[in-house]
């Protein structure tokens, strides 16, 4: 139905001072809204019949500029739900136009984002953010609002990714961090939904197979038989401790790098690990194995409250500072598993990563319950990898772990 916007004086509630306020009034299917201006005048110089202000009345020009930019700025929103056939109420026309939009450039929008989560602890978060910020950055200028972000421009963006060498999947952790960047933007009234991209862009083209990410449990006791001092040139305490990092994790329900750093004594309690995951902030416990034992009375001091020697308290005081130290970890450790995987000859690069999904992997092949694993099969996100444990049973979860070795 039509909607009827007229600029008029309010005669029915006039002020203390015999004034009457100078409203919008929205009329739609019989339900009227009214809206005060801010301005307010004497009835007698209002024209009733032409409703609008006589020549003779006060500030004339300012206040037909004011009834024109009104009409003007509901008759365009009108307009534009019109445009997308989409249906509206009057509360919804009134907050539409009354609630400015912020004029916010994406660029301004990310650095807050990654600030807030930054302010937060959530480092690991504002990461992806900041991965996405310096990727557009070098695409184009960021100077530009959130409505000029259409169809187009997101496929100008992914042609320039794959350009890079990025692959699908890589591309479609960037656009889903974008897109979450625009919902958000959306919810903050910085852009209006009506101009949302993502509708329009399929991200499930983006998605691939996975590559393989697994070893056989044969391959794991290898990797457990290994002596590393066969390798040369090459630090072996470093290479020990990067293979010992990869089968605790392995045999401790695919437990990642940043809660195995931030590993304390006192998560062990009768013989099983308790802890919060950094990332999800559910609670994780299983029984320690012989093998995992082993490795933790192999690092455990007692002067140092954390399990293995990554992260330290005084040197690495902030969050930031404690997850750059993981990262660079990370990558180190990663590259001695390269090497111990190439020196036994395995068929796909080691990585810390490939300990949880073996772990995942294995279990399957066991014949363990598939509604205890099958969630973390598949997954390229890290942070699902372990989200299926917090629903079961701790018994369960130990009965499973019995077949890794």
């Amino acid at each position: 139905m039509k909607t009827i916007i007229v600029v008029t004086c309010d005669a029915r509630r006039p002020l203390a001072n015999g004034t009457v306020p100078l409203v919008v009034k929205l009329t739609k299917n019989n339900k009227r809204k009214y809206l005060r201006t801010g301005i307010t005048l004497d009835p007698k110089h209002w024209d009733f019949v032409k409703n609008k202000p006589k020549p003779n009345c006060p500030n004339r020009e300012y206040i037909e500029a004011i009834i024109t930019e009104k009409l003007k700025e509901y008759q365009q929103q009108v307009l534009e739900y019109q445009t997308i056939a989409k249906d509206y109420s009057l509360t919804t026309l009134v907050e539409k136009v009354e609630k400015p939009i912020k004029k916010i450039t994406v660029e301004e929008y990310l650095k807050t984002i990654i600030s807030n989560l930054t302010n937060e602890n959530k480092i690991g978060n504002a990461e992806h953010y900041k991965a996405l910020l310096n990727s557009l950055r070098q695409f184009s200028k960021l100077n530009i609002l959130f409505s000029d972000v259409d169809v187009a421009y997101l496929n100008r963006y992914e042609t320039y990714l794959r350009s890079r060498g990025n692959k699908g999947n890589t591309i479609s952790i960037k656009i889903r961090t974008f897109r979450a960047t625009y919902n958000k933007a959306i919810k903050e009234n910085v852009v209006k939904a009506d101009y949302y991209p993502f509708n329009n862009y399929n991200t499930s083209q983006l998605k691939e197979e996975t590559v393989k990410r697994a070893i056989s449990k044969a391959d794991i006791q290898r990797i457990i038989d290994f002596d590393i001092t066969t390798i040369p040139k090459h630090q072996h305490s470093r290479l020990q401790l990067s293979k010992d990092l990869f089968l605790f994790s392995y045999l401790g329900c695919g437990i990642n790098m940043i809660d195995m750093a931030f590993l304390r004594k006192d998560n062990i309690v009768d013989g099983r690990v308790i802890y919060k995951r950094h990332k999800t902030k559910k609670h994780i416990s299983f029984t320690l194995q012989t093998q995992a034992i082993e490795i933790v009375n192999k690092y455990v001091q007692v002067d140092r409250d954390y399990i293995f020697p990554i992260i330290d308290d005084d040197t690495h005081t902030t969050l930031q500072q404690k997850y750059r130290r993981i990262k660079k970890i990370t990558y180190v450790a990663n590259k001695s598993l390269k090497k111990i995987g190439n020196a036994l000859g395995l068929s796909i690069p080691i990585t810390t990563y490939v300990a949880r999904h073996s772990f995942a992997s294995i279990l399957k092949k066991s014949g363990v319950n598939v509604s205890l694993i099958s969630e973390a099969l598949g997954h390229s996100d890290l942070a699902t990898t372990q989200i299926y444990l917090d629903s079961f049973e701790n018994s369960q979860i130990d009965e499973a772990m019995k077949n890794l070795l």
